[in-house]
């Protein structure tokens, strides 16, 4: 398409850290570590970008264990939001699930994220269960609910 930005999602790689983090420290209280990055990176985890004329506007970490797929992390650029980049990134997710069997997918959510919940809960995921004080917050923890969606 013409005067359509190029974008793709592809892996992320070690030299991507850099922007990755700053996207993760501006999004979030208590960020993921530039060491769990690369722990996920070097245990094979699919890291995948999304990326628009070189531009890292996402991201979306998960983990296959036997048939179940984990999403570990889904983050998407300040200014980028509401533009149905976490949809896109979650039905990539969901495709990826698919074509390795996988059975379900799980994820957890902070319990104040109304608009992460919202978005899960029109991609066809359910509340199956309550972590206590699973997050770090500013004034003690916070519950995580545990969401599930099977995958067919």
């Amino acid at each position: 398409m013409e005067g359509v930005p190029s974008a793709s999602i592809r892996p992320m790689q070690a030299i991507d850290l850099a922007e990755v983090l700053t996207i993760e420290q501006a999004s979030y209280d208590f960020p993921w570590t530039e060491g769990i990055f690369r722990d996920c990176l070097k245990k094979k985890y699919p890291s995948m970008l999304f990326v628009q004329q070189k531009k890292i506007l996402a991201y979306v970490i998960f983990h296959f264990i036997v048939d179940e797929c984990h999403l570990l992390n889904l983050c998407i650029r300040q200014e980028d939001r509401r533009q149905g980049l976490a949809t896109k990134m979650v039905q990539y997710l969901m495709n990826q699930a698919r074509q390795n069997d996988m059975g379900s997918i799980f994820l957890e959510v902070r319990k104040s994220n109304a608009a992460a919940i919202n978005l899960y809960d029109k991609l066809g995921f359910n509340e199956i269960g309550l972590r206590r004080d699973y997050y770090p917050g500013s004034s003690g923890r916070e519950d995580a609910l545990v969401l599930a969606r099977e995958i067919v």
